[in-house]
């Protein structure tokens, strides 16, 4: 099979007009291609009066070689395909005691699912949280109408990240990222993520992919637990040997010697429980700020020009970062066009955000975390390795009592921000934050050389993107954990300082989205397996 990159098409191309262009790089006629299939699309809008697709197409000739002689063909276009299809091999037998997956993110679903193909019958358990303090905040949550029918879904079900919309974009080079994209479409996502520049499943597609994700490892042997959470590690001669778990219907010890723990960035408790009993870790950067709001369409015309309201673009995304002078570096994140921002919080007495889409990505504002990074300087405890948990949650009991002890979100307008005055009500663009929010000064609950970053940076920002900075687009606070504050360490096998424990994912610090979280955890089963054929089990 052949690619072919750096087709440039119009907005209304046909699947016609796309065969005919990749057979003229070929130099041969349309009808000797046996297939051609999208491999890639992006939107190359650098020019807005000329707003256009690039794509690369992967096709089937009867004569590889006799193409790549023709002189006539353009070589600089084609390469042939080298990726080979992700080849994971059996356990000779089963293991005596299955192994566990701690976590339903996208790490512990792919870390249970890999297990499961391998004939390992993996157990999982729906997070690694307490089960009492959960379900208060839960309660609490949904006594002040946070939660409504689809976030309980969320809840209920372990999705893919608590909070998440299932952007699948990612730096990553690994070659496991497309094993986990072919994995996502076979379980329910959208076809499209094979090939768009920037996968998104949608918040609403992504509850159904997760189920389909669930329900492969039933099929293949693999069990899972729901509310099942861990609350303490047993340990005999540095190695683990249990877990000690809690449900609705008491406490039980489970035997285990090979566990990966992939709680998320949220399960605070677990992790000090695992810091108590000893499993190494370290304090480590990451970066914090508030939700931007603007209206989709006046995204849009400043992304695509006159092209904006053409029915093959959708909404439009940007990625923007700058480091203004005197001030730390300042980036956009986790980008929503067409979406809302949605309470995130884990623990009673904080308010946190974050941001999702539907897939068809029709809301009617488009928002993102406008961030700034913060590193242990700044935690105030350098001897504490949980200390960045700390310093999280200020912020976020800072933000529940500036929106009033109720779980409302305090916002304030980019105008009112830039000239230091609280705000008192919404302009053109209105939040969409639920259940409501409260208009205030928001630097009341984010450190000062934060909100100093984000003053100085968004007037830059404006200049990058037209209408960025706009005084009525909405500021929301404030998004504390756009990912871990603390690592846990692993060897190059991939255990923790406890024999058998394997630490996995965003919350371990080893991931930054879900494409890499889902690879991480293929990366930890596959250090699991070797460990289980090399004990006999």
């Amino acid at each position: 099979m052949l690619r072919i990159t750096g087709i440039s098409m119009p907005l209304s191309y046909t699947e016609d007009m796309l065969r005919h262009r990749a057979a003229a790089v070929l130099a041969v006629p349309a009808e000797s291609l046996i297939r051609c299939t999208l491999a890639r699309r992006s939107v190359d809008a650098r020019k807005k009066e000329a707003v256009h697709f690039q794509i690369a197409v992967d096709v089937t000739v009867p004569d590889e070689e006799a193409v790549l002689r023709n002189k006539r063909c353009r070589t600089a276009q084609v390469s042939r395909v080298q990726s080979a299809p992700y080849v994971l091999a059996p356990l000779t037998r089963p293991p005596a005691v299955r192994p566990v997956v701690v976590g339903s993110g996208p790490a512990g679903l792919f870390a249970a699912l890999t297990l499961a193909q391998a004939g390992a019958r993996p157990l999982l358990l729906e997070r690694g949280g307490d089960v009492d303090s959960r379900q208060a905040a839960v309660e609490s949550f949904r006594r002040t109408g946070i939660l409504d029918t689809a976030t309980n879904v969320q809840f209920g079900e372990g999705g893919a990240g608590t909070f998440s919309d299932g952007k699948l974009n990612s730096g990553i080079k690994d070659p496991r990222s497309r094993h986990v994209l072919e994995t996502f479409a076979a379980a329910g996502a959208p076809a499209a993520i094979l090939w768009q520049a920037k996968p998104h499943i949608g918040t609403d597609e992504l509850r159904r992919t997760v189920r389909g994700l669930r329900e492969a490892i039933l099929r293949l042997g693999g069990e899972v637990r729901f509310y099942t959470c861990v609350t303490d590690i047993v340990l005999r001669g540095g190695g683990l040997t249990a877990l000690r778990i809690k449900t609705a219907d008491g406490e039980e010890e489970l035997p285990c010697s090979a566990a990966v723990f992939a709680v998320g960035h949220s399960a605070r408790d677990t992790v000090a429980m695992l810091c108590r009993r000893g499993v190494q870790m370290e304090q480590k950067p990451f970066a914090v700020g508030v939700r931007i709001e603007h209206k989709r369409q006046m995204i849009d015309r400043s992304q695509y020009g006159a092209a904006a309201d053409h029915p093959a673009l959708g909404a439009a995304d940007y990625k923007l970062h700058c480091v203004p002078p005197g001030c730390r570096g300042v980036f956009t994140f986790c980008m929503c066009p067409g979406g809302e921002v949605i309470a995130a919080a884990s623990e009673e007495g904080g308010v946190v955000v974050n941001g999702m889409s539907e897939h068809a990505r029709a809301a009617e504002n488009s928002n993102s975390a406008l961030l700034v990074g913060v590193d242990p300087a700044d935690f105030g405890a350098p001897e504490d390795p949980l200390a960045g948990f700390a310093f999280q949650r200020r912020m976020e009991q800072a933000a529940f009592r500036l929106g009033g002890g109720n779980y409302h979100a305090p916002v304030q307008l980019v105008g009112d921000f830039l000239a230091g005055r609280a705000s008192a009500g919404a302009g053109d663009i209105r939040p969409s934050y639920r259940p409501g929010v409260t208009w205030t000064d928001l630097r009341a609950c984010l450190p000062q050389p934060v909100s100093a970053a984000l003053r100085a940076a968004l007037p830059v920002f404006g200049r990058q993107l037209s209408g960025f900075d706009r005084p009525d687009a909405v500021l929301t606070g404030v998004e504390s954990r756009s990912s871990s504050p603390v690592r846990l360490l692993r060897d190059a096998g991939g255990e923790s300082s406890v024999r058998g424990l394997f630490p996995c994912g965003e919350g371990a610090g080893y991931a930054g989205g879900i494409l890499s979280a889902a690879v991480d955890g293929v990366r930890c089963a596959e250090w699991v397996l070797k460990k289980l054929e090399w004990i006999g089990e």
